[in-house]
């Protein structure tokens, strides 16, 4: 039976493309999306499964070596244990790999793989250090941004006060704002740290937030606080509303 196996390292990326180009007509697939090369095969959930099913006689197919992996004596390893299990191994544009001289080939191509994996990685903490350093020098990235990572949803005294006018659910509200529970427990956390000061620097914004809460938490829902005048901006409304 061939058996077909994909890997993409992002969640964005698709195997249509590998599976167009090998041409297709696979017994069984199998593919692990979002998953980099650098884990080990075995630990992948897609080529775990290829290995509890594969059987002596398969030919088992992947579009080029570093789809089996970028750490070189993983992919030396796996292919050795597959040949010796009765599997063949089958990289598209390089044939089926048999031992001697296609073990050596296949030795030389997963090095390959290896080294480009730390290259991307070299890149990447390269790419790093200069917008942590652009952003001490000019409060952005070198890319523009204005913080590493993705950027923040929204402001967390507006996150927080929705979720008090509304009386919600941290689950209802990271969908309200499209953000992970993490994150609006995160945000109260940030909130509650600002205390007086804080909310005071975060100017009207945050003062209206501290009333919106105010109104939320009214007498009628049981709680009794003292009414908030429109000068104040330092409430900490948290004080009431702890995070359910």
């Amino acid at each position: 039976m061939r058996i077909a196996y994909f890997r993409v390292s992002t969640a964005d990326q698709g195997i249509e493309a590998q599976r167009h180009a090998m041409g297709g007509a696979f017994g069984k697939e199998f593919s692990d999306q979002g998953v980099s090369g650098g884990v080990m095969a075995a630990d992948r959930p897609g080529f775990a499964k290829l290995l509890e099913q594969v059987r002596p006689g398969d030919v088992v197919c992947v579009y080029a070596v570093d789809r089996l992996g970028r750490d070189a004596l993983d992919v030396q390893g796996t292919v050795r244990k597959l040949i010796e299990a009765g599997v063949t191994v089958d990289v598209h544009g390089l044939g089926q790999i048999g031992r001697g001289v296609g073990e050596l080939i296949l030795a030389v191509l997963a090095q390959v793989a290896d080294m480009e994996r730390l290259r991307i990685r070299e890149r990447a903490d390269a790419g790093r250090a200069a917008a942590r350093e652009a952003l001490r020098a000019t409060g952005r990235t070198h890319r523009g941004k204005e913080s590493l990572g993705r950027p923040r949803v929204g402001r967390g005294v507006d996150v927080v006060a929705w979720r008090a006018a509304n009386e919600a659910s941290l689950k209802d509200t990271a969908a309200r704002f499209g953000i992970s529970v993490a994150t609006v427990k995160r945000y109260h956390a940030e909130v509650r740290s600002l205390g007086g000061s804080g909310m005071a620097q975060e100017g009207e914004g945050a003062a209206e937030a501290g009333r919106v809460l105010a109104r939320a938490l009214s007498p009628s829902g049981g709680l009794q606080i003292a009414p908030v005048s429109e000068g104040d901006s330092d409430v900490d409304p948290l004080e009431m509303f702890p995070v359910r």
